[in-house]
């Protein structure tokens, strides 16, 4: 199997569980000495690859080593991703698009990469949406619009590749213990204003736990925690007026803490 930002966070403790249940991993970032030092702590067998979401050749040549090395393609966990804590008016333009281009088309770019190889062998992808596509929460703009997309796309590309025996899952944490969400630029501290179970914040091995239960099984969707599946079909609560109501007073407190500071703003 294939997972992108598989050099640290959630993909690499993944990669972990994975590994420990005699799985071959192809291990896929654009960081090539933290590949090489996390996979030495794997075990032999497996793979890395230097590779950028953003570049669709990169990706390529990552699935054809991939085959090469294993011989076949069948699980692709779309993993990469990067966060945002700014609100869009304290945003350059171009890095609001490039949380987008990363989240999203580094999504769409793996897919199209390996597609022809996953669909010979019948297999599945787990692609990275997030919580943020179920609840609406300033300072997340482009995130959560990136992580919408995924959602939506792979709810797509699931009907699409259904009759040719290849399932996708949608992957949707919602706060977990990696650098995502701690020390400066990050939204690291937020999970404390919002209700349950939106506050919950997971361990990596928890995570990964369910995530590789999700493989398994060939899921439809994957929730982190497992409580975060009753907002799913109540995402109306988390999105509509009495949401709003909920989160102004927090947001008015945040964005003005935000914006106060000096910005570079395009």
């Amino acid at each position: 199997m294939l997972i992108t930002g598989g050099a640290g966070g959630i993909g690499a403790a993944t990669a972990q569980r994975l590994a420990a249940a005699g799985a071959h991993v192809s291990l896929v970032d654009r960081d090539q000495p933290a590949l090489e030092q996390f996979v030495s702590r794997l075990g032999g067998g497996h793979l890395v690859t230097a590779a950028d979401v953003t570049d669709h050749v990169s990706l390529q040549l990552a699935a054809q080593r991939t085959v090469e090395h294993f011989g076949r393609l069948d699980i692709v966990f779309a993993c990469a991703g990067v966060g945002s804590a700014s609100t869009v008016s304290a945003s350059r333009t171009d890095d609001l698009l490039r949380i987008v281009d990363i989240n999203l088309g580094g999504v769409i770019r793996t897919v199209k990469a390996t597609l022809e190889e996953v669909t010979r062998n019948g297999g599945y992808y787990l692609l990275m949406s997030s919580a943020a596509a179920l609840k609406n929460v300033p300072r997340a703009n482009a995130y959560a619009a990136s992580k919408a997309g995924v959602e939506a796309f792979g709810g797509a590309l699931r009907l699409e590749l259904a009759h040719k025996g290849v399932d996708v899952g949608v992957a949707h944490p919602a706060w977990v213990s990696t650098g995502m969400i701690s020390g400066a630029g990050t939204r690291a501290g937020e999970s404390r204003s919002l209700p349950w179970p939106f506050s919950v914040v997971s361990s990596t091995d928890t995570c990964a736990d369910l995530l590789v239960g999700a493989m398994a099984a060939r899921r439809r969707k994957v929730f982190v925690p497992r409580s975060l599946a009753l907002m799913d079909p109540l995402r109306w609560l988390s999105t509509g007026p009495l949401w709003d109501a909920f989160m102004k007073p927090r947001a008015a407190l945040s964005v003005s803490r935000l914006e106060a500071a000096p910005q570079t703003t395009d």
